[in-house]
């Protein structure tokens, strides 16, 4: 079963890449991509861009109404996704659990349904 892990954090804690400490994160998701694809459970990984790049569409009344920056405003905002594809919950939690981010953010899961398409 394919899971998403949204990972979460708080925008102001991530350092700039081109810093000592930017490069050492990007290490550790290496590295745990690495581990992922070993294993053959990754599926995709990404970051995303922060919050000030987000922009929220909802169509109310049939009007459409775009405004910048997140749905919710919450403190951690979601900063990238990995797809894995594990045999239950459990593998997909100890997967989650060895993220980077649980260290210092939270990692949401969510199971992804699959919809066949039709023939």
């Amino acid at each position: 079963m394919k899971y998403l892990l949204l990972l979460n954090r708080v925008e102001d804690d991530v350092p700039e890449l081109d810093t000592p400490e930017g490069a050492e994160v990007f290490a550790a998701y290496q590295r745990f991509n690495d581990e992922m694809k070993e294993a053959g459970v990754y599926r995709d990984c990404e970051p995303l861009r922060g919050q000030s790049a987000t922009t929220t569409v909802r169509v109310r009344g049939g009007e459409t109404l775009i405004t910048d920056g997140p749905a919710a405003e919450i403190k951690e905002q979601l900063g990238g996704y990995t797809v894995v594809e594990c045999a239950d919950l459990d593998e997909a939690l100890r997967w989650a659990a060895r993220s980077p981010a649980a260290r210092d953010a939270s990692v949401e899961l969510h199971p992804v349904v699959t919809i066949e398409a039709p023939m």
